[in-house]
């Protein structure tokens, strides 16, 4: 608690002054470009302030998954390569069961946004791993066997994810702490190393961003949007939810 207290505190005057420059109104909600600079400054400011508890408490970072070698570099190439297959498939199975069509138009659109997606992509994958699977997962085994130590940090990591839009991830919180404890399996399966969740991670944001904000798919209504994902969210819908499990079950043999 006094991690995420010191974490927002720490970020609330930055936010403050992005409000300003972008000119927003509390009457309004975000926009999604009004919402970037604050998830950068939010994310830039989470290692800075996980320092200082490894100052305080003499930890490491090392011992939260993040020790700088070719090994973890190696994990976070796993880790993308393997998100990117995972949905590679499950949007393979939607088109041929004709769920879901390419809007072959927008593809003009991926080399201008590619390149900054993949990098924003990299610093929430990242953070977020660094946090929740890192310092958190890794606080809560000292009191408490793996698998609650994972449930609670999953749980912990899906309801935060309500911060910033409600309506749209209210449907994804199940498959967000399923997602988490998939990503809680990545640090198993990589040895106590961030490096294949952080890949994972990135992946998984980096593909479905792009899909987003490129509007690259269009559903086609055949099935209850239940199967494909609320509000096109694929982890509101049960292929999003099955396309998490056999990742999950992937790892699993590769911890073995």
């Amino acid at each position: 608690m006094a991690f995420f207290i010191s974490w927002v505190v720490c970020w609330l005057p930055l936010a403050v002054i992005s409000a300003i420059f972008m000119g927003w109104q509390p009457t309004k909600p975000l926009q999604p470009e009004q919402k970037l600079p604050l998830i950068v400054t939010l994310y830039l400011l989470a290692p800075l302030v996980l320092w200082g508890v490894i100052l305080l408490f003499s930890r490491s970072f090392a011992e939260y998954g993040l020790g700088v070698n070719l090994a973890l570099v190696g994990g976070i190439g796993i880790g993308f390569g393997l998100g990117l297959f995972s949905l590679a498939v499950m949007f393979a199975v939607e088109f041929g069961l004709g769920w879901c069509e390419l809007t072959k138009d927008n593809i003009q659109v991926l080399p201008s946004i590619l390149l900054p997606i993949l990098l924003v992509a990299l610093l929430v994958g990242g953070v977020e791993e660094l946090v929740f699977r890192g310092f958190l997962l890794t606080e809560l085994e000292k009191n408490y066997p793996i698998w609650i130590a994972a449930t609670i940090s999953s749980c912990i990591f899906a309801i935060l994810h309500l911060v910033w839009e409600q309506q749209e991830t209210l449907p994804q919180v199940p498959g967000l702490w399923l997602m988490g404890m998939m990503l809680v399996m990545a640090r198993i399966a990589d040895k106590g190393s961030l490096g294949i969740a952080w890949g994972l991670h990135t992946a998984l944001v980096f593909a479905i961003a792009t899909i987003d904000t490129a509007q690259l798919i269009t559903y086609t209504g055949k099935v209850p949007e239940w199967w494909t994902g609320k509000y096109k969210k694929p982890l509101a819908g049960i292929a999003g939810v099955f396309c998490v499990l056999g990742t999950s079950l992937i790892l699993y043999l590769g911890s073995l």
